[in-house]
């Protein structure tokens, strides 16, 4: 196979896994539920997992085109006039991003491991000032869903929470937190195997 049909055997291969993918995670963001402590209108899902499976066997462009299709497939189901699917892209994007440009430098557990948990930390910090400056103010505006309404939903789960600093570190600190440590688990265990399928070489005939 000449360099050129096997580069275009390749992409074929990454887009076909990447919209399976895609699939999956869109799946999973509408199996979500809410999280003992947390308010209501904070919901957890495991769709991040096929994006950063992706991002780790694809290349991180491949992890913000997916988890840019995730989002806009799911935004004709918003609660939020989009809200909600702008920052989880964002957010999401960071996360993905920051792990698989760690792993690709380094393609061992150790790197995956690496990557995952300064992903975690990253996700954690940059999330807070941007739920504090733009998520929240978004919700008021656009929403017209007052602050006062969102910190009262928040204390009555959790009744550390009395104000908006309280409310980033509380209750989305610790959800973001949560959702890096549990989407790097599940997916420390299961990259491998689903890796494979996607890399696996191609048979004599495509050669």
């Amino acid at each position: 196979m000449s360099n050129l049909s096997q580069s275009k055997a390749i992409s074929t291969r990454k887009i076909a896994a990447a919209g399976i993918l895609t699939a999956m995670a869109v799946v999973l963001m509408y199996l979500e539920f809410a999280l003992p402590f947390m308010p209501d209108f904070l919901k957890f899902d495991f769709s991040e997992l096929p994006v950063l499976i992706g991002a780790f066997a694809l290349g991180p462009v491949y992890g913000i085109i997916i988890e840019f299709l995730k989002n806009l497939i799911h935004c004709p189901a918003s609660h939020t006039q989009f809200i909600g699917e702008i920052s989880n892209f964002i957010t999401g994007s960071i996360f993905v991003c920051t792990a698989s440009i760690i792993y690709v430098k380094n393609r061992t557990r150790k790197g995956a491991i690496c990557g995952m948990a300064i992903a975690t930390v990253v996700l954690t910090l940059i999330a807070a000032p941007f739920n504090y400056f733009v998520t929240l103010p978004l919700y008021g505006s656009v929403l017209g869903f007052p602050l006062e309404a969102i910190i009262g939903m928040a204390a009555a789960a959790n009744p550390n929470v009395s104000s908006k600093i309280g409310l980033i570190f509380w209750v989305f600190m610790p959800f973001n937190l949560f959702k890096g440590i549990v989407i790097s688990f599940i997916t420390f265990w299961v990259y491998k195997p689903i890796s494979k399928l996607i890399n696996k070489t191609y048979d004599e005939t495509h050669k």
